[in-house]
């Protein structure tokens, strides 16, 4: 690793820690200008980050050599377990076989009955001149479309509310450790983050235990696959479970603030997006059955994944030895990739809020749910959910910003301070 470019400004002890916590996103933007590989430091801890969008293919489709580990997924794995975001490659097959029926094709439309029901409900309880907190709503709404398609349960809405601000809680605690040098990391409200983390699991625990105690009758698709797997422990479950909650919530939760932010400041993109929503639902609630017709709204949601990935940063961990871009890579190293940085190197006007680049998208790919086996398993239940949010709100509302977003980089790329003011749309 001799010949590997190191970023330069790393203090002493702390490393690049500091531009890391100020402006982690600024901080990648700036490092293809240093190499295709680079060295960082944060603390005690180094890594070698990829810069060029074809090397992060080529990683992210070996996970064999580069294996899930490193800070990221260490501090998923203390929140989630071993479940199947977070397992090693040793293990990831198996898992993936066991949960693969839950996420078949022709259950998308099952799931589409609830996920409509419930987007109809979130948009009917919006009143003119409401502001919406957007990033809250939405993550409201998808942690109680992943309790009810995958669990099979019904949350109060004291319980949704409960579960969301813990949820809230473990990732704004996650967030600031995987940025913050290990010595410190004792000063930055771990005692919240670990009773958040705990009432999340033992909540997510009595659904498993009420399903169990029913002999898995009535239990949602995901539950109902794992209750039913030989041998699985009570363990193995509770990690799944909770692996399936935060990326079903989170991730698509993002995913919709996003496109509604963007779509905020294009007025001719806002017209068409209103303009399809309102003549492909016709005045009625969404439905699965209106995606196919909902063509530019998914290239709205396509467009915010590229600019602003749920999953903006992954690690990974060398299990032997290999070369990459000619530099010999000692096993053990930390990798890291950014969906985040290649979707700004490999597209024309990268910065550019451009919903028709996907017309045609044989002239490119983004990374927003990862490549290869590891691939997120839920990728078109996301996408399928985002869109029918998306042109739920486009159909009865208009939303103007009230407040200056910014990106909020930790474990997943959130819009901080998102709030939008509800009006009808004019289109």
């Amino acid at each position: 690793m001799a010949g590997l470019p190191t970023v330069p400004g790393a203090l002493p002890v702390l490393g690049h820690a500091v531009p890391l916590l100020r402006d982690p996103l600024a901080f990648l933007r700036g490092l293809p200008r240093i190499g295709d590989l680079v060295r960082v430091r944060v603390g005690p801890l180094r890594a070698v980050v990829v810069c060029d969008a074809e090397l992060t293919r080529q990683v992210m489709r070996n996970d064999r050599v580069f294996d899930k580990g490193g800070v990221l997924y260490e501090q998923g794995r203390e929140i989630a377990g071993d479940g199947l975001t977070t397992c090693p490659h040793a293990r990831h097959r198996r898992q993936r076989r066991m949960l693969q029926p839950a996420f078949r094709t022709d259950r998308l439309a099952g799931y589409g009955e609830v996920i409509a029901a419930e987007i109809h409900a979130e948009v009917s309880r919006w009143r003119p001149g409401e502001v919406i907190d957007v990033p809250a709503r939405m993550l409201t709404l998808s942690t109680t479309i992943a309790v009810r398609t995958l669990l099979s349960a019904d949350l109060s809405a004291e319980e949704t509310r409960a579960a969301t601000d813990d949820l809230t809680t473990v990732l704004t605690g996650a967030s600031r450790a995987v940025l913050t040098p290990p010595p410190l990391r004792g000063f930055t409200g771990n005692g919240r983050y670990r009773r958040a983390r705990e009432r999340l699991r033992h909540r997510l625990g009595a659904i498993v235990a009420e399903h169990r105690a029913n002999g898995a009758e009535g239990a949602g698709v995901l539950l109902d696959a794992l209750l039913n797997t030989p041998g699985i422990t009570d363990a193995e479950i509770s990690d799944q479970v909770m692996t399936f909650f935060f990326a079903a919530s989170e991730t698509t939760a993002n995913a919709v603030a996003w496109a509604l932010f963007l779509l905020a400041g294009d007025d001719r993109a806002r017209r068409r997006w209103h303009a399809e929503s309102a003549a492909v639902l016709a005045g009625q609630p969404v439905g699965h059955s209106h995606l196919d017709g909902l063509r530019f709204t998914g290239w709205v949601v396509a467009e915010a994944l590229r600019l602003y990935p749920p999953v903006w940063l992954v690690t990974r961990s060398l299990a032997e030895d290999t070369e990459l871009a000619g530099h010999r890579l000692p096993a053990g190293t930390t990798v890291v990739c950014s969906p985040y940085l290649i979707h700004r190197t490999g597209f024309a006007r990268p910065d550019r809020f451009d919903p028709d680049r996907w017309r045609d998208t044989s002239t490119h790919t983004a990374l927003p749910f990862g490549l290869g086996a590891r691939k997120c398993i839920g990728d078109q239940f996301a996408l399928a959910q985002a869109t029918m949010t998306l042109a739920a709100i486009g159909a009865r509302w208009r939303l103007e910003p009230v407040a200056r977003a910014r990106p909020a980089a930790g474990l997943s790329l959130r819009p901080r301070g998102l709030l939008m003011r509800a009006t009808e749309p004019t289109v």
